[in-house]
């Protein structure tokens, strides 16, 4: 069953502007030129500025999109969850009013996994390559001890008055991790994490990963483009405070494996480890890495 947010979106994001796609307003921000464009998939709870600064970093040598999908961050309300279809075919249509030409490299952090594989499904000749930042795969069960799978996961979740007490936490954790962005970008970033509105799109986009896995293992795999993927090892705050450190071991082996069986399915396939970063902290303590991963399959899909 879909849920309604009732939170309103703030209406003046510090950067970017707005898109209107089947009567929604979507907040995209485009910065660079060249091609391929990379477009960046956030994760659950996670909206387009998050990656700020690694777009900072992607637009010296090509084109670089953040955005957010409808029902979070700075666009309109949606119905939540979205099946990775709908993601998708909204997300094809903003690149088109932007006016960014395809194919593009798609970068996917956590649950922006399922949209960038519902989005190859639909749109495989829009997909030059792909970047995989500890993201969602459909056979994450398939790799994963049963306490980590993706049904335990949600019903591990915080609720709705855990996570609102957890704010300031999450208010400091944001600012520390922020620290580098402009000052205007990083207060509006803070203040969309410790909103109501980002505690009920979180939860009710987490709520959906089962069945997005459903849908994605009816339609095809990854396309063959190259692909990098990041596997953080690093203990993410987040993980631990819901799993036993002899779950997290097995999660991490877990996934570890998947990313190889992944990037081990196409030709021009490759791991990168990180043993220094956790899942959600990898996009700013190493954005270094990340940038660095990006311009490789970037290039890669030039010679392509």
């Amino acid at each position: 069953m879909k849920n309604e947010s009732t939170s309103t979106a703030p209406l003046h994001p510090p950067v970017g502007g707005f898109r209107e796609i089947d009567g929604r307003r979507l907040h995209v921000h485009r910065q660079g030129d060249g091609g391929p464009a990379v477009v960046f998939l956030p994760g659950a709870s996670a909206i387009g500025l998050d990656y700020f600064g690694l777009q900072q970093g992607v637009s010296r040598f090509t084109t670089a999109v953040v955005y957010d999908r409808g029902g979070t961050g700075y666009s309109d309300e949606a119905p939540l969850p979205r099946t990775a279809a709908e993601v998708a075919a909204e997300l094809r249509e903003l690149l088109r009013a932007e006016g960014v030409p395809g194919p593009y490299v798609l970068v996917a952090h956590s649950l922006g996994g399922a949209y960038a594989h519902g989005f190859a499904q639909l749109y495989p000749q829009d997909v030059a390559g792909l970047v995989w930042l500890d993201a969602f795969h459909r056979d994450w069960d398939d790799f994963v001890p049963a306490e980590a799978s993706l049904a335990a996961s949600v019903r591990m979740s915080p609720t709705e008055e855990q996570l609102r007490q957890a704010l300031p936490a999450i208010r400091r954790m944001c600012e520390e991790l922020l620290v580098d962005y402009p000052a205007d970008v990083r207060d509006a970033v803070v203040a969309y994490h410790v909103s109501e509105r980002w505690i009920h799109a979180g939860i009710a986009e987490r709520a959906s990963m089962a069945d997005l896995a459903d849908e994605l293992r009816a339609g095809p795999g990854l396309p063959d483009v190259p692909v990098i993927a990041l596997t953080p090892l690093g203990i993410d705050p987040g993980q631990q405070a819901l799993m036993s450190e002899e779950t997290l071991r097995a999660m991490h082996d877990g996934k570890t494996r998947l990313d190889a069986a992944m990037v081990g399915a196409v030709t021009d396939g490759e791991q990168r480890v990180l043993s220094d970063t956790g899942h959600s902290q990898l996009v700013f303590e190493r954005a270094d890495a990340v940038v660095q991963a990006i311009r490789d399959v970037v290039d890669r899909a030039g010679r392509a």
